[in-house]
């Protein structure tokens, strides 16, 4: 229990009431795992038509978290499938990819995986929030009518705590040629041969979303799956758990076009190989890249 901390919280203001910002950006830059806590009334947030005004409590993983600008923090919930409480699972089967930014500003990237017909045209759609939600503030719609809807908006929730794990620990830091910049790859394979969990933090995985003269620094965590060693050449291979790749911005949003999912083999010479898949089709396809790369042991 111990390994959480409350790095900070907000009212339904969004305003901090504990912790701070600066907290939580410190919590993620060490390779913490991100935890959300909200809370809503049943007949507000999740059916307006039942007489239940029960407070509900979630707590959320946020398997993909982003540091922006070496500040500026949000998290995606990258395994989520949409569900209908409190009985089962929505009505499409789809990858719900809840976004949170620290102020509290939220979106959804909804890849549907059912293989219904879809022939929307990508691009900007008319805002609308769901009726009778007063609560719920919808910035702005993309994509309707495709496979790949998507949506910014701010659900007013009674309370927010981010959760941040101290359980991490960085064994090794190398540039996108591979060269260390600090611990060393003996480590990092002496603890995976322990047993030990590996998470990594990539630098600029997600800058051709951007216009390259606009892209802004970031660094994407997300935990590892499968590791391999290879002994002699002292080579470490990776493939990571589920990604999603949003363009890096302040605040964190989706738009059309602006984001993608996928997997990763990330390799300590600096090789990375994504992956993508494009959530409009539902097309795979492989992009090799170079990155600098942080390596975390638990």
């Amino acid at each position: 229990m111990s390994q959480w901390t409350c790095a900070m919280s907000l009212d339904s203001a969004r305003t901090v009431v504990a912790g701070s910002e600066v907290a939580l950006a410190d919590g993620i830059r060490k390779g913490g795992d991100l935890r959300i806590c909200t809370e809503f009334v049943h007949n507000e947030h999740i059916d307006v038509c039942s007489d239940s005004a029960e407070r509900v409590r979630e707590v959320a993983e946020f398997g993909v978290t982003y540091l922006v600008e070496n500040s500026w923090t949000a998290g995606i919930m990258s395994l989520r499938q949409p569900v209908d409480l409190p009985t089962g699972f929505g009505p499409r089967s789809s990858m719900s990819f809840f976004l949170y930014n620290q102020d509290g500003t939220q979106a959804i990237g909804r890849p549907h995986l059912d293989g219904t017909s879809a022939p929307g045209v990508p691009g900007a759609s008319p805002p609308q929030s769901p009726p009778n939600m007063p609560k719920f503030h919808t910035h702005d719609n993309w994509d309707e009518g495709t496979n790949a809807p998507s949506c910014n908006f701010t659900y007013d929730f009674e309370v927010f705590r981010y959760y941040v794990s101290n359980s991490w620990q960085e064994v090794l830091c190398h540039d996108a040629d591979g060269r260390a910049r600090s611990g060393s790859v003996d480590a990092l394979v002496s603890a995976f041969s322990a047993g030990c969990a590996v998470k990594v933090g990539i630098s600029g995985l997600c800058s051709d979303l951007a216009d390259p003269h606009a892209s802004l620094e970031h660094e994407v965590f997300v935990e590892i799956g499968s590791c391999y060693s290879y002994l002699e050449k002292k080579l470490f291979i990776a493939g990571s758990h589920p990604v999603v790749r949003v363009k890096a911005a302040i605040p964190m949003r989706y738009e059309s076009r602006g984001w993608d999912f996928g997997w990763l083999l990330v390799r300590t010479d600096g090789s990375v190989v994504y992956r993508r898949c494009d959530p409009y089709t539902l097309v795979f396809e492989d992009f090799q890249t170079t990155h600098a790369v942080r390596w975390f042991v638990r």
